[in-house]
């Protein structure tokens, strides 16, 4: 064995043998759970899809209030950062270290791995849901599916896809790139409680915050697949018409799996190529693409009246933002249970995927500030998802308002609704040709966002080494990935990967708490140690 020696922090990995380069605990560990899984999921699939809706039912039950508050604290301490003046000039690395990645392809690849796919779905499908139900509607304050609604739908569609979501992703990436470029730790997920718990993360006991990361990154990425799939899906059945794609309005599940074979297949591949070439090239596609299709629905879709929501949606937002981000429902009620189905799953989501986009984010982020960091992983993203949300929901509401649609994109399912908005604005063959372009863009969006899911897994097995090239290991963990997306699809559809998601995500939000308090003890401390020197400069 060799011993990777940084600091403080030392992580054992095999010197020879299948698993040189690799923390054996680590990467066996995570093998073993997720095959274990995965296994289950596929010999018992009711007993699992049973047990796993019983633990989501506790975990959501008994944790909620604290994933509201846990999600606040994450996007207030980020803001913090950037605002201090000495934390924000921070530079992540040398004080002459030079951004590896252009402005415009640090942000395409950060776009990408966080919540490209999603935001394909849910542009359409939460506005529209919402439209039809959300906490206004519930408490008769406005009517359902009236014009009155629509200030409500976008204060919640924006809760859901801003600034706490982007938050978490920046809060975990900031760590992992502090801790790794400044202080010279290994880029993996125990280095972001190093300040807190010292040498005691060399055990068992760091291997153990490694594993909660993969399994996370693995459940977190497994919905947003599942999600993606299911609207490929859609929309080859859109383009084809094959009626074996379809059943009920909703893919069926040989659709859903054949779709993640190709998905994952690409995404295989397009690892194996490594950061600087695939994942790069297919984040700049997928960048175009989106810029393309927001275009059009800019110049064709409801424009004015998209404006207008999106102006009125972020004044609403930000005002509302501190007590919507702190407010807690009573369980068991038709609010309590409006907001464990949407928000309590949005953060456990974004928190099930943070440890994936954080490391990506670091990886891709040596050179820039802390308040550039923060300011580019958060800003900017959330203004792309608000523009999204009133371009293309935008449109599907006016569609529904105005009586076009009949309740056509209402009564469709999630995957579907973007397609139906596209069947409704324009001819049957170009709604197949733009239904094309939405197909080619999702796929983009499901190969970047596994592909970077397998480095990043890889990444931490590796005890934060990023020079691992053997393609074997690549491909096995591709593999375990489609297998217990697969599993759980057999198990219980796409509910079945939210409640596995759900649960993997509660472990790791206790590790999101700790690196918190860890980052902010160790900003302190650099700005401490800076002001030191500089006042015995002054005295010199």
């Amino acid at each position: 064995m060799t011993t990777e020696t940084t600091q403080d922090l030392r992580i054992e990995t095999a010197d020879s043998g299948f698993y040189k380069g690799f923390n054996q605990f680590v990467t066996i560990g995570s093998k073993v759970l997720i095959l274990s899984l995965a296994l289950w999921a596929m010999v018992l699939p009711e007993q699992a899809g049973k047990v796993l809706s019983s633990i989501q039912g506790v975990a959501l039950g008994s944790f909620g209030a604290y994933y509201i508050y846990a999600m606040a604290l994450f996007a207030f301490v980020c803001f913090a950062f950037a605002l201090i003046p000495s934390v924000g000039k921070i530079k992540l690395g040398s004080d002459d270290a030079e951004p590896e990645f252009s402005r415009f392809s640090w942000f395409s690849m950060m776009f990408g791995a966080g919540i490209g796919i999603g935001m394909l779905t849910y542009a359409t499908g939460e506005p529209i849901y919402h439209f039809a139900s959300n906490p206004d509607i519930i408490a008769g304050v406005v009517e359902a599916k009236s014009e009155e609604a629509l200030d409500s739908v976008y204060r919640y569609s924006f809760l859901h896809w801003g600034l706490s979501a982007w938050s978490v992703y920046a809060l975990v990436g900031l760590s992992l790139a502090y801790f790794g470029f400044n202080r010279k730790l290994p880029l993996t997920i125990r280095s972001g409680l190093s300040p807190l718990f010292g040498s005691a993360l060399n055990g068992k006991f760091g291997h153990i915050v490694d594993i909660s990361a993969v399994l996370a990154t693995i459940l977190g990425i497994a919905v947003t697949i599942g999600f993606g799939i299911s609207q490929f899906a859609s929309g080859i059945y859109n383009i084809s018409g094959a009626e074996w794609m379809m059943d009920a309005g909703k893919p069926t599940t040989a659709a859903m799996l054949s779709a993640l074979v190709v998905v994952m297949g690409l995404s295989t591949l397009s690892a194996v190529s490594g950061v600087g070439k695939g994942i790069k090239w297919l984040s700049n596609l997928n960048m175009s693409l989106s810029f393309i299709l927001l275009a059009f629905f800019l110049l064709f879709g409801s424009t004015w009246m998209a404006l207008e929501l999106l102006g009125k949606g972020i004044v609403d937002y930000l005002i509302t933002f501190i007590p919507l981000a702190l407010n807690v429902e009573d369980k068991g009620t038709p609010l309590g249970d409006w907001q464990s189905g949407w928000t309590i799953f949005y953060w456990a989501w974004w928190i099930a995927f943070a440890p994936f986009v954080g490391m990506f984010f670091a990886r891709i982020s040596k050179g820039r500030t802390v308040r550039e960091f923060i300011l580019g992983s958060i800003m900017i993203p959330t203004l792309v998802c608000f523009i999204w949300f009133t371009f293309v929901g935008g449109t599907a509401l006016d569609l529904e308002l105005s009586g076009q649609a009949n309740g056509q994109i209402l009564g469709a399912d999630i995957s579907a609704q973007i397609y139906e908005v596209l069947n409704l604005m324009l001819s049957p063959a170009a709604a197949k040709l733009m239904s094309v372009m939405i197909v080619v863009l999702l796929l983009t969006f499901l190969v970047t966002s596994a592909d970077s899911a397998v480095l990043v897994v890889n990444t931490i097995n590796a005890g934060g080494s990023t020079a691992q090239t053997d393609k074997t290991h690549i491909i096995i963990w591709g593999s375990f990935l489609t297998a217990v997306i697969a599993a759980l699809l057999v198990a219980g559809g796409l509910g079945a990967l939210k409640t596995a998601m759900i649960i993997g995500a509660l472990p790791f939000s206790f590790i999101m708490i700790l690196m918190t308090v860890s980052l902010v003890k160790a900003m302190h401390s650099h700005t401490q140690t800076e002001t030191e020197e500089q006042t015995a400069i002054e005295q010199s």
